[in-house]
């Protein structure tokens, strides 16, 4: 078997594996929010008809046939499942419109602001490895920093951004979905945190790669020190980052929810907030498993990076 037939199916293996690992996320997803959504107290009848005061026991009855609520747990589980299992998202109770246009109108707003936030955190994270690597005296001062970044919560952050710079100093608008000020402030709310974590990571795997033979072997080469930290150490640094952007799509999904809140931006996280409040079902179910997707395609995409990174790690597999 030829190199280029074994990379065949080393790609083919991890497709599979993905495929099967994204089916059992997605399956996993749709359980989970059925499940949360039993348990949570209100009646699904409530949302359905809007508000409607006094509706009759007639009217009650009805729409409980006609949406299957009248079944034993399990045939609604069933019911449940089979919808997402052929596509049928439904109707939104909340929103009076197909679930499909929703996620249609709000994915843009949550994607743009989580990319936004992803790229920030790791020009944050790489720009204080980089500069401590080439000043060691302020090593300890951008560690601390970091350490204080990882620590506070983002919806604080958010709240704080918003007091300075759009009460205090009216410098970007308080609120809003439009234009790039507005995106600053939600942005700066999530990266900053995610930002510390990861600078934190690479860090501490930075001096680690300081360590290892192949460094020893570059300076002893006559390879110059600032050649073996940025072109050789640096990237084995970035390894565990690039893998720590799976959990971090996650992190930002479930952190987006309270900063789209604080700063009434449109978007799927705001939407989640409104649907569980109201009990909204087919619209809760459609953004989890929206999310989910998009947390399984992040890591697909991380694994791929990884190997651009250092593609050694395709040899040892294959």
């Amino acid at each position: 078997m030829t190199i280029f037939q074994e990379t065949g199916w080393f790609f083919l293996k991890k497709a599979l594996i993905r495929i099967g690992g994204a089916c059992l996320v997605l399956f996993a997803a749709a359980t989970l929010t059925f499940i949360a959504l039993h348990l949570a107290p209100g009646d699904p009848v409530t949302a359905i008809l809007g508000g409607s005061a006094n509706p009759t026991p007639e009217t009650i009855q009805e729409i409980r046939q006609e949406y299957g609520l009248d079944q034993p747990i399990m045939v609604q589980y069933g019911l449940h499942v089979w919808r997402v299992l052929s596509g049928q998202l439904g109707s939104s109770f909340s929103q009076h419109m197909p679930v499909t246009d929703v996620l249609w109108q709000q994915a843009p707003h949550t994607l743009k602001l989580m990319l936004a936030s992803l790229i920030t955190s790791w020009v944050f994270a790489v720009l204080s490895v980089t500069l401590s690597a080439r000043k060691p005296i302020f090593d300890s001062a951008f560690s601390s920093l970091e350490t204080l970044f990882a620590g506070l919560p983002q919806f604080w952050i958010g709240i704080m951004l918003l007091w300075l710079f759009a009460y205090q100093l009216g410098l970007l608008p308080p609120a809003g979905t439009h234009g790039f000020s507005s995106l600053i402030l939600p942005t700066l709310s999530l990266a900053i945190p995610l930002g510390g974590f990861l600078a934190q990571v690479m860090r501490e795997s930075f001096k680690t790669t300081l360590d290892q033979p192949f460094v020893l072997t570059a300076r002893s080469r006559g390879v110059s020190d600032n050649s073996v930290r940025f072109r050789h150490v640096l990237r084995h640094a970035l390894l565990p980052g690039v893998s720590l952007s799976t959990w971090a799509i996650g992190a930002l999904v479930g952190n987006v929810v309270p900063v789209e809140v604080v700063f009434s931006r449109q978007g799927l996280g705001r939407q989640l907030f409104l649907a569980v409040s109201m009990h909204d079902m087919p619209l809760v179910t459609g953004i989890i498993l929206f999310i989910a997707l998009v947390y399984v395609l992040a890591s697909f995409l991380a694994d791929v990076l990884y190997v651009i990174i250092d593609p050694r790690i395709q040899e040892a597999r294959v």
